[in-house]
């Protein structure tokens, strides 16, 4: 009876410690997470920046649609979008709410070409240059048409977001790794009387570091498939609310990113484990109970 009392506290221990790792790996899981939110929600936000190329009146129609295709070309533009005049004129009666051509008697828009750009040129810079190119290498763009403030604003408020992030995702490692050294501390310290037991009967060092090393690295390995089962739902209820947004993400990162939480759950608990027996390992009997 009393040695079943013995087996259920040493399981109930390991299933506590278990827990306690994969809420760690949790927490650094969703450091990842952030990570790569936040640099996809910036990709987003700057791909979808558009600038019109506004077309001169007296260019015929098969003259632009060679130039879109010029312009699809090059790498640094995402792609490109055709606005005829009768389109423009039809999402401005949209907006107003009345037929300003009957009121004007002629359509006083001009064609445009909307260019989105990769995110490493959505910036005021590279923008301001690209605009002068555009201007000077063809003669069928009469303007190049953007909100120069919005830019500004958007690339700015992109870094204070990273940086934020940056700090907190610090922040939240520096944490995890100390909650995550502390448990397996504990756990090797209910297991002192077992380590010096064994240096009693004259175990050499490596032979008592062994199963400790190796049911914290399986432990490690547990506790990230733990973290990786409740990242996993943290996505899907992700998907449900942002699908557009997270739909962005490559599978490939999310792949890594998992990968990266199981190194971390056995290489940390090893690492852990093994300087945490050490420590027994050097001490000597009488100091056991302090």
């Amino acid at each position: 009876m009393k040695e079943n009392n013995i087996k259920s506290k040493i399981r109930g221990a390991y299933l506590i410690s278990l827990i306690s790792i994969s809420m760690v790996l949790l927490l650094l899981g969703i450091v990842g997470l952030l990570i790569l939110n936040a640099q996809v929600l910036s990709k987003y936000v700057k791909e979808n920046m558009c600038f019109s190329l506004i077309i001169k009146d007296n260019v015929k129609e098969p003259d632009i649609k060679l130039y879109q295709k010029t312009l699809d070309t090059y790498p640094f533009i995402k792609s490109t979008e055709y606005i005829t005049k009768e389109r423009a004129a039809k999402s401005l009666q949209e907006e107003l709410g009345e037929d300003f051509i009957e009121t004007l008697g002629y359509n006083p828009l001009s064609p445009t070409i909307n260019v989105f750009l990769n995110s490493e040129y959505s910036n005021p810079d590279s923008i301001a240059n690209l605009e002068k190119f555009f201007l000077s290498s063809t003669e069928i763009v009469d303007e190049v048409a953007y909100q120069q403030n919005l830019v500004h604003l958007i690339n700015d408020n992109v870094k204070k977001i990273s940086a934020i992030l940056l700090f907190f995702s610090a922040a939240l490692f520096l944490i995890s790794f100390a909650l995550l050294n502390n448990t397996v501390r504990l756990m090797i310290y209910s297991k002192r009387f077992t380590i010096n037991t064994m240096k009693l009967v004259g175990a050499k060092n490596n032979f008592i570091r062994k199963p400790f090393l190796t049911s914290g690295a399986l432990q490690g390995f547990y506790s990230s498939l733990i973290a990786i089962a409740i990242l996993s739902v943290i996505f899907y209820l992700m998907n449900q609310q942002l699908g557009e947004i997270v739909s962005l993400m490559d599978i490939n990162i999310i792949i890594l990113l998992y990968l990266i939480i199981v190194l971390c759950g056995i290489l940390l608990t090893t690492v852990s484990t093994y300087f945490s027996i050490n420590k027994y390992l050097k001490l000597k009997s009488s100091n056991l109970y302090y």
